[in-house]
């Protein structure tokens, strides 16, 4: 007896460093347009975009859907979760099939819970077509079931070799639009031109996966997918992930790919992942994908040194990595790049420089990740041969959360760590850096206004991700982010590239005149940090941000981590906020300073009110 009626899951868990990234389920989408030809009804719910809580969100869906099979997408930080949603189905007599690279990892501890009947390993478009076909794991290729008391996994499915095959993900099933932080004023979609990787990095889910295998579909394919993507956001200007694990891995395929998209004139931003070598290999392609609008790079550079390049198969010289940013930024591109912190034989001098190495290389965005050994890796097998892995619970495997023991190096110092090198690298002049290179590609200089509010908007969204991946520690990491956050480099950078030349801040500045603005955060009375802009009527000096305060400040903000925090988390109510924004009002005593306040806040309030009249006007941000 076959399935009839399919529900696909995402559940809404912590994803570690992908928070930013990953943020829609179209790997459900594609499970769903695979099977649609053989089911009367499949939809999809991602509970990330869902109302909470998760047992109430699924059982009105399991009313109102009435499926005869729940399918669960999981990865590691999803397990508490996933099982969740599979034991409120299954208390409803729903069989449930769980998918993604976890469960391909650990299926055995998958289906030893009671509630979990089917495990799909690998890629699941055609495995899931044949299990809801049949109604039952057997004699499906890459399915593991229980039968009875035993556990059987049938022969594995080897990766589809023409993707080609592939219906385009069910798009029409979304609930919700979605937007990312780096990209808030586009729409965002997702898109899958490749799969697999050749690498052999140890620490990587894809040579389990893929088995070190990369297919790439045809690129007059790929065109057709993103027209239509563009129709279905009607046209409106776009932000694409190419979730390809190595986009790059074919570098000539790319270039095909960039000339069709040259053919075309289309409102869309892309985002890739690529290795550095290639990248500094093809500078060519690298000109060619940037003028086409793939123009934002996330690359694995992982470390400086050539030992832990080496120690975890990365197959790379740390010499490219600089040629390979040199390439992206010629064209205004933005080159990102991720750090693996916490292997085995690393002290904490060595990751102390990770974000110096970062900005001497001209990254314009990085993140650290606490090295995660994921079931089914050779970093996984090694660790636990030895005996060194100590966490069990699988919700803390995020690469935020220090898992296995370091011969040199305390958990909680490596957590602490993370947190350092990510305040030594977001710094001001890392956003001023970007603006610089955004004007490059476009011409012209953002509004104050506009970046202003892209800022509190990546301080709520950090403060929102720090909360969720250190409950219990985030004052503890805010403190440890702002004793790192002070730089002479900042005060440096903007006396030689002037705020003003790409922010557009003339009429704030003839109005706001010559000031000294610091802002100074402190806790408990002591002055942790303060940032300091000083200004003319026609320009910014510099902008410092240094360890206590500076004398002599025109204007004067003083903020007390206690007026924002409460038990170690931000004061959400509108009343918190207006107590807090009056605290720092009051923080300017005497006529003069009362007066150059009067003055910032009238130059800010014209730029404001200017935002929301280019806003209306269908001319700003959409």
């Amino acid at each position: 007896m076959s399935f009839k009626k399919v529900l696909l899951v995402k559940p809404s868990g912590k994803h570690g460093l992908s928070f930013a990234f990953d943020i829609i389920p179209t790997g459900l989408e594609y499970l769903a347009s695979s099977i649609e030809g053989v089911v009367d009804e499949v939809n999809i719910i991602d509970l990330e975009m869902e109302p909470k809580p998760i047992q109430r969100t699924m059982e009105r869906f399991l009313d109102m859907l009435k499926p005869d099979l729940v399918g669960i997408s999981m990865s590691a930080t999803d397990h508490s979760e996933g099982l969740e949603i599979a034991e409120i189905s299954h208390k409803r007599g729903i069989p449930t099939v769980l998918g993604g690279y976890h469960p391909t990892a650990i299926p055995d501890e998958m289906l030893s819970h009671p509630y979990v009947d089917f495990v799909v390993r690998g890629e699941g478009e055609i495995t899931m077509r044949n299990l809801v076909e049949k109604g039952d794991g057997r004699g499906v290729n890459g399915v593991s079931y229980k039968d009875d008391d035993e556990i059987v996994h049938n022969p594995d499915r080897e990766p589809i070799k023409d993707l080609d095959i592939l219906p385009f993900p069910a798009r029409h099933l979304r609930r919700h639009k979605y937007h990312v932080t780096l990209r808030r004023d586009r729409e965002h979609d997702v898109l899958t031109a490749s799969r697999g990787c050749w690498g052999r990095c140890s620490f990587c889910c894809e040579p389990s996966m893929s088995k070190s295998h990369l297919r790439n579909r045809a690129p007059e394919k790929v065109m057709d997918e993103i027209r239509e993507i563009v129709r279905f956001h009607e046209g409106k200007p776009l932000s694409i992930e190419i979730t390809d694990p190595h986009f790059m891995g074919r570098p000539r395929y790319v270039e095909q790919l960039c000339d069709l998209l040259a053919q075309n004139e289309l409102d869309v931003k892309f985002i890739a992942k690529v290795r550095p070598d290639t990248m500094a290999k093809f500078p060519e392609i690298v000109r060619k994908m940037i003028a086409v609008g793939i123009d934002c790079f996330e690359m694995g550079i992982e470390s400086p040194n050539k030992k832990d390049l080496e120690s975890t198969s990365k197959g790379m010289e740390p010499g490219l990595h600089l040629k390979a940013v040199e390439n992206i930024k010629k064209w205004g591109g933005n080159p990102g790049g991720t750090f693996v912190i916490g292997l085995p034989d690393q002290t904490e001098e060595e990751i102390l420089q990770f974000p110096v190495y970062a900005k001497e290389l001209g990254l314009t965005s990085s993140a650290y990740g606490i090295a995660t050994p994921y079931p089914s890796t050779k970093f996984y097998e090694d660790l636990d041969e030895q005996g060194l892995i100590f966490e069990t619970d699988w919700n803390r495997f995020d690469e935020m959360h220090s898992v296995f023991k370091v011969q040199d190096i305390p958990s909680s110092r490596i957590e602490d760590l993370a947190t350092i090198c990510m305040a030594k690298f977001w710094t001001w002049d890392i956003f001023l850096e970007r603006e610089r290179l955004r004007m490059m590609r476009t011409g012209a200089k953002v509004p104050l206004a506009t970046f202003a509010i892209d800022r509190l908007a990546d301080l709520r969204f950090g403060a929102g991700a720090g909360i969720q991946l250190q409950e219990g520690n985030f004052l503890t990491h805010i403190e440890r982010f702002l004793e790192a956050s002070s730089d002479p480099h900042i005060k440096r950078y903007t006396e030689k590239i002037g705020m003003h030349n790409v922010i557009e801040m003339s009429r704030f500045l003839s109005v706001l005149g010559a000031q000294t603005i610091q802002l100074t955060v402190r806790d408990n009375g002591s002055p942790l940090t303060s940032w300091v802009f000083k200004t003319t009527k026609n320009k910014v000096d510099y902008v410092e941000v240094t360890e206590g305060r500076v004398d002599g400040p025109t204007i004067n903000f003083e903020l007390e981590m206690a007026d924002v925090l409460v038990h170690g988390k931000p004061n959400v109510t509108l009343i918190e906020k207006i107590r807090t924004i009056t605290k720092l009002l009051a923080s300017n005593k005497g006529i003069k300073r009362r007066y150059n306040l009067g003055r910032l806040l009238f130059a800010a309030g014209i730029e404001f009110f200017s935002y929301l009249g280019t806003r209306n006007n269908g001319k700003g941000i959409d």
